[in-house]
């Protein structure tokens, strides 16, 4: 059993659920033919049993008790039985109750008689017994037995004590009409069936055309990694390979524009990493010939060359960092670590930073508690980078407001503002402006809060204040006490 069902799961889609279709007509079918062929054969019975029943009904005259002592149990033999004579292909003979048979004059034959038979004739009030038999050839017949009545006159019937009446029919028309019933059903059934398989086969080929259009389509992807390729689909169609095939293009053009994504930080980073590590090996060359050729660099220049490239070192650090940030936000590893954050706290934390890096500004804070669902170092890292923007763009001695109050932070700096046509740039992924290019950065910041906010549900802008410099907001939904499940 367990063979045949790994062979069958083994065969292709539409040849199991050609299969099935088959199995099931088949199955409905047989149930029909059968019920078909014993409502048939029943209504036969009955009309047999009508035809004995309206045999037995009629009282025998009284001429026959004259020659039931002498009736011979031959069928060709003349029995003294008044001149009753049985109907034309119908058995009628005269029952005893010790076993033995009269038969009537025209009667075909005899019918073996049943304990059954005899009983009716020991009982006379009996109503009779209806039974299939056989004769004395092996045919088959229907047969009725009932009490001998004798007809007297005019509502006078009397039943004669230890006799009974058997009435049989041939059941060999019948038999052969039921014959040729079971066989044209076989045939129709066979047919049907047959049908049944090949309209399952042509229903499963063209419902499964679609799925074998996803299937090249998946093995085209998956043989020469292109992603461009589409499956149509039409725009009423609603049922589950349309909604499959939906689903295919749309996981399509996912991956195709993580790809192009991937592809575009992997130029950008190559790009962005060519400039520190080419002015690293320029300032270690230039180290390394001095030791080589023994003459040695000037102090002040030696120094100058040393903190060069310990700035290109941390500035490639950084740029590395924040790669490594953006692939993180990318893959979706941060999912797992979100918790509840208390904003207020990392905002702290991170003006605590900010102070460090502009010791010569005023920053300025009023913040009040919210409560955000995010990843802590994440949502820390993104403020960070917001107040590193405010702290490098700011002039020395200048201000740096911060306000955090029903979920919105917003920082103002005082320094050059950002032109009205670079504003829709800013958070594009390396991409700096004219007038921060010389000054340190990957172009990476405001591309990483951008990732980070939009993660936690909330929203980044930045617009010019009023009055100079440049206003960035954070918007993060949440709420100013806790959930119940962090008390």
């Amino acid at each position: 059993m367990n063979k045949v069902v790994r062979r069958f799961r083994s065969l292709p889609i539409r040849s199991r659920l050609a299969m099935l279709v088959a199995a099931a007509v088949a199955f409905g079918v047989a149930a029909v033919s059968v019920t078909c062929w014993f409502i048939v054969r029943g209504k036969l019975y009955d009309e047999i049993r009508d035809d004995l029943a309206s045999a037995a009904s009629r009282a025998q005259p009284p001429s026959i008790l004259n020659g039931l002592d002498a009736c011979d149990e031959s069928a060709e033999s003349s029995t003294n039985t008044g001149g009753w004579r049985a109907p034309s292909q119908s058995y009628i003979q005269i029952v005893k109750s010790n076993g033995k048979s009269c038969i009537f004059k025209g009667s075909p034959g005899k019918v073996k008689v049943t304990d059954s038979d005899t009983t009716v004739a020991k009982n006379a009030s009996d109503e009779g017994t209806l039974r299939n038999g056989t004769d004395t050839k092996g045919n088959s017949v229907r047969v009725l037995t009932v009490p001998l009545v004798i007809d007297n006159g005019p509502g006078n019937r009397a039943v004669v004590q230890g006799y009974a009446v058997l009435y049989a029919f041939p059941l060999k028309g019948t038999d052969s009409t039921l014959n040729e019933l079971a066989l044209v059903l076989l045939v129709v059934s066979g047919i049907g069936v047959l049908g049944a398989g090949a309209a399952g086969l042509a229903v499963a080929r063209a419902g499964l055309r679609p799925v074998d259009k996803l299937t090249d389509a998946v093995e085209h992807v998956a043989r020469t990694e292109d992603l461009t390729i589409r499956i149509p689909v039409e725009e009423d169609s609603e049922d589950e390979i349309a909604r499959l095939s939906r689903s295919f293009n749309s996981m399509a053009s996912a991956l195709a524009s993580s790809r192009d994504l991937q592809q575009q930080l992997i130029a950008d980073a190559g790009h962005e990493l060519r400039t520190p590590l080419t002015s690293l090996r320029t300032n270690i060359e230039l180290l390394t010939r001095s030791e080589e050729t023994g003459r040695p660099i000037p102090e002040a220049d030696r120094k100058a060359l040393l903190a060069s490239v310990k700035a290109q070192m941390t500035e490639l650090a950084a740029l590395i960092g924040d790669l490594q940030t953006l692939s993180r936000s990318d893959a979706g590893q941060q999912a797992n670590t979100v918790q509840v954050v208390a904003l207020q706290d990392t905002v702290e934390a991170a003006l605590r930073r900010a102070r460090l890096r502009g010791p010569e500004l005023s920053i300025s804070a009023d913040v009040q508690p919210w409560y955000v669902r995010a990843e802590p170092t994440a949502l820390e890292r993104a403020i960070v980078n917001i107040l590193d923007n405010a702290v490098k763009f700011s002039p020395e001695g200048g201000t740096i407001d911060v306000v955090l109050k029903d979920g919105e932070l917003t920082v103002r700096d005082h320094g050059p503002g950002i032109d009205a046509e670079e504003l829709p740039h800013v958070f594009d992924r390396f991409w700096r402006s004219p007038s921060a290019r010389a000054l340190p950065g990957s172009g990476l910041g405001l591309s990483i809060v951008a990732r980070t906010v939009q993660q936690s549900g909330g929203e980044v802008s930045l617009t010019p204040a009023e009055g100079g410099g440049t206003v960035a907001t954070v918007r993060l939904p949440g709420a100013a006490t806790p959930p119940p499940e962090t008390l």
